[in-house]
This record gives structure tokens, sequence and C-alpha cells, in this order.
């Protein structure tokens, strides 16, 4: 998200800055737990398993309500988005920054404008390069057969529409591996507490 979603995440209005770097956090804390399970084993201690165990269990409940989440406000994020690629529109002869984002877009979906090609030209602004289908032969005023017609914020919530289903299921997914990790914890903190009982006796 930092390095290749973040110009796209940003032209919205509803985008926090902060969020690529809570996903980050995320993955150091899983990275952690992870090294936490393997001095758990080592350690053949029963009680630090069902921590560990508590820990999986907390991650899974992270997962899920983060996955929750961006499906019940995808309809504000795609009104943030849509508002955001106005207001980049409105402000690109003036922002660089906003500009390069904007292009990036446009270039890397094939599309132009946020409804369209139109947008431009009611702006009273020239169609930029990055409408181009053949960059280096292209005259994007002069011969509409040579840009993408297609807005930016269509292209964008088709995309989120045909793939919504195989994003939330692969999110749901992911999500059960600490439950598998919570079982195995607590299956082999039970074992280890039997073979213990068993050496005593």
């Amino acid at each position: 998200m930092v390095v290749v979603l973040y110009r796209y995440m940003e032209l919205s209005t509803e985008f926090s800055a902060t969020a690529p770097y809570v996903l980050i956090g995320t993955g150091a804390l899983i990275i952690l737990v992870g090294s936490l399970a393997c001095c758990c084993t080592v350690k053949g201690q029963p009680v630090l398993l069902y921590i560990y165990g508590a820990f999986l269990m907390v991650i899974f409940m992270l997962e899920v309500s983060a996955g929750i989440s961006i499906y019940a406000y995808r309809g504000k994020l795609l009104e943030g988005f849509g508002k955001g690629l106005n207001q980049s529109l409105a402000t690109y002869s003036t922002d660089a920054e906003k500009r390069k984002d904007f292009d990036v877009i446009q270039s890397t979906l094939q599309c132009c404008g946020s409804n369209g090609y139109q947008d431009w030209l009611n702006m009273d602004l020239d169609i930029p390069m990055s409408c181009c289908i053949d960059y280096e032969h292209c005259e994007p005023n002069t011969n509409v057969s040579q840009i993408y017609t297609q807005g930016c914020y269509n292209k964008v919530v088709d995309f989120l529409n045909a793939n919504i289903g195989l994003v939330g299921g692969s999110a749901l997914g992911v999500a059960f591996f600490p439950v598998v990790g919570v079982l195995l914890a607590c299956c082999l903190a039970k074992n280890i507490n039997k073979a213990k009982y068993e050496q005593m006796a």
C-alpha cells in the first residue's frame, strides 16, 4: 500500500495516511507472535502455548473486524474516491502532486477523467497525455479515437464490484489460519501436560 497503492488511495477524501502503517504494524505483530510460537514449542511450557493461542485469537478477531469494516464502508470509500477524483480534476493544473497521481491512475487503469474524457473539456482543460492509448503518437484534443474514453471512477467501481466476493472470501480464508493455530497450540499444550503427568506417575 505504501509503495504501489498509495497514489490511488490518497486521491480519496476518506483515505487516512496512517492506514498503510497500521497494516505494517499488524504484519510486525504477526511476525512477533510467530516467533513467540517457536519459543513456546522449544520451552515446552503449556502456559506459554495458551498465551500464544490467546494472541492468535486476538489477531483473528482483528482480521475479521477489519474485513467487515472494509465491506461495510465500501460505499463510503467509493464515494470518497469519487469526490477525491473531482477535487483532483479541479486542481490538476495547479497541484503537481495531484497531477502526478491522476496521471498514474489514468495510464495504469487505462481511463480518462473521473466520469469520462469529457470532464477535461467541461473544465476548459486540455486532455492530458496520460489519457492516450499510444503515448508517443497521440493528439488527445483532436482525435478521440486515440484516447481512453471510460472514466476512472467507473473503472474502479466495476473492478471492485467484480472482485469483492473473491477479495472477501480470500480475506476470510486467511483470517481462519489463526484459528487453526489456536487449536494446534491448545492440542500441543494438552499433550505436554499429559506427558508430564505420565513422567510423574
